[in-house]
């Protein structure tokens, strides 16, 4: 199914290099728009640099797993992944100084939440978000098109826990391991590191699991080595460099996984503040007043389809009437 799905053909990327590019393009088209009569210097100072916006996403990346965490009702794995997907996919295409990462991440949890079926109510939702919980709701379901539209209603997503039940399957099948399930803590700890870096944008699903497998195979001292090379790739072996290149590099992003500083975090917090597109900004004045101007426009198009469809019947009564009266209109046999 993933070689032949969306998430493969247009959110699957070579290299972390690739993913930077995007991510710095963004950051210089925000900073053209909002600060073309700014000195250089000017706009160093007041807008976020690309390593400062990827700092603060990371924060926000670990407050969406700490969010699904204590969720409740307990949120399946499977719709947490699917939220960091969209996360991510999202900031590829967008600044986090035009769209603030607190309002997204919200956003991409509710809509896993419903692609993946685990059915809560929007009141039930904003129920496990602290503070003004209606201003939530208003800010979800207005940013919930523009999610899709920048996700390209690519919705769909593979995430690694369906290939890690294979394979705990296939080992205990073809290997003399004792008790396998003893692996799943571990695994599952690898998957949720993951999450937290470029992975699930570059590698398919089965690498990922194949790493979190191995892994913990080595947490509980097994080596597998044997099961991979005979098991899994004995009748391909030439595919095997490729897979353990995959797991190499899955397994070094895990490794090296830097929790941004808080300190660091509060700073570009206050920045972004600042620098951030007031447009998009819920609090500010420009925001508000776009909105009702949108909700006026609205009612004016309701009042205006209303006062047509009275017209019309009043039109048709007449014809009718007419019709009624008038000999002419009578079929001739």
């Amino acid at each position: 199914m993933y070689p032949q799905s969306s998430q493969k053909k247009f959110w699957s990327f070579k290299t972390e290099q690739e993913l930077q590019e995007r991510r710095l393009l963004q950051n210089y088209n925000f900073i053209a728009r909002h600060g073309a009569a700014m000195s250089e210097e000017q706009k160093a100072a007041f807008f976020l640099s690309a390593d400062e916006e990827r700092l603060l996403l990371k924060q926000y990346e670990l407050q969406l797993k700490e969010f699904c965490k204590r969720f409740e009702p307990p949120m399946p794995k499977y719709v947490v992944g699917t939220a960091f997907h969209y996360f991510k996919r999202f900031y590829l295409n967008n600044s986090a100084m035009d769209y603030h990462p607190k309002e997204i991440l919200a956003t991409c949890v509710y809509l896993s939440c419903k692609v993946e079926e685990f059915n809560v109510s929007i009141n039930q939702f904003v129920a496990n978000i602290k503070g003004d919980r209606s201003k939530a709701m208003d800010i979800i379901l207005s940013n919930e098109l523009l999610l899709m539209q920048e996700l390209n209603y690519y919705l769909t997503i593979h995430n690694p826990f369906r290939p890690v039940e294979g394979f705990l399957i296939d080992i205990k099948t073809r290997c003399h391991m004792n008790n396998p399930d003893r692996l799943r803590p571990g695994i599952e700890d690898f998957i949720d590191k993951t999450f937290l870096t470029n992975a699930i944008l570059i590698y398919a699903p089965s690498q990922i699991a194949l790493a979190a497998v191995l892994h913990a195979a080595s947490k509980e001292q097994e080596n597998l080595d044997s099961y991979v090379t005979e098991s899994l790739f004995g009748a391909a072996e030439d595919k095997l460099p490729v897979l353990i290149e995959a797991v190499k590099r899955i397994r070094s992003m895990v490794r090296t996984i830097e929790l941004p500083q808080k300190d660091k975090v509060r700073q570009l917090e206050k920045k972004l503040e600042k620098c951030r597109n007031q447009e998009n900004n819920p609090d500010s004045q420009i925001y508000k007043q776009r909105m009702k101007k949108m909700y006026e426009d609205e009612d004016e198009a309701e009042l205006m389809a209303t006062s047509y469809h009275m017209n019309a019947s009043d039109v048709s009564l007449e014809v009718s009437h007419l019709n009624s009266s008038n000999p002419a209109n009578m079929s001739i046999e």
